[in-house]
């Protein structure tokens, strides 16, 4: 697909991949990306770029309402980046567990789908589109000590697979994205390596221009991908060695 020209809205903006990838589009010559967060004076840096290409939008995942709005006030989007999520940090049994599953299925899946549903249509009145959703690896395999935050990817990850059949006769390519650990504030305080934004938002961009359908976009999230198409039930142990402290 060619970037140049397009209209390209990424959600999560103000985050490190969200910031990463409205440069990186804008390096490809998106003629349009708007910057998408529920804070909008967050969005004020990136709004002084690419010479009045970016475009600040106030968006909160759980306003239904809202979302509906900002889709009928974007419908020009051609490419959607659905970057924003929530990660709380806990494992299925932690005290506050339940709580934390519930509210990350809200934002990650429910807000997501909200999403989803709300440009797909507009994508399909004009005969084609992309809908990207940055996933995890860890929505293909769990990691017990972040049990909560895995599941919630997992259900995104199965949106995807679900979207991608009801959209295809549509003309709209639904693409998976599954980094592994980032630098980002989702990551702070672990000693683990990280692979930087701005090559995420990089990798992610030159996926969308190859054509791919799933993207892993760290050198992580392709070895454990590897694993996985290999040894599934090796993946699993390997990962549920992470364990809560």
């Amino acid at each position: 697909m060619n970037i140049k020209g397009s209209v390209v809205m990424v959600t999560g903006a103000n985050g490190g991949i969200g910031q990463a990838l409205v440069k990186a589009f804008l390096e490809r010559d998106a003629g349009k990306v708007y910057a998408a967060a529920r804070d909008i004076s967050a969005l004020a840096p990136l709004a002084q770029l690419g010479e009045g290409r970016v475009v600040p939008v106030q968006l909160d995942l759980l306003d239904g309402a809202g979302i509906a709005r900002v889709a009928g006030e974007c419908a020009d989007v051609q490419i959607l980046v659905n970057n924003a999520g929530i990660n709380r940090g806990l494992w299925f049994l932690a005290p506050a567990g339940a709580d934390a599953a519930r509210e990350e299925m809200e934002v990650n899946f429910f807000g997501t789908l909200a999403m989803c549903r709300a440009f797909a249509p507009m994508m399909a009145h004009g005969g084609s589109g992309v809908i990207a959703s940055v996933c995890s690896i860890l929505g293909l395999v769990n990691m017990p000590a972040n049990g909560t935050y895995c599941a919630s990817k997992a259900a995104g990850h199965s949106l995807l697979q679900g979207l991608r059949g009801e959209l295809a006769p549509k003309n709209i390519r639904v693409v998976g994205i599954y980094p592994g650990p980032v630098d980002t504030r989702l990551t702070a305080g672990l000693e683990i390596p990280k692979a930087s934004p701005e090559g995420v938002a990089q990798a992610i961009v030159e996926g969308l221009v190859a054509g791919a359908e799933d993207i892993f976009p760290d050198e992580m999230s392709r070895q454990a991908h590897a694993m996985m198409l290999q040894d599934p039930k090796l993946a699993e142990r390997e990962f549920g060695k992470m364990i809560p402290a």
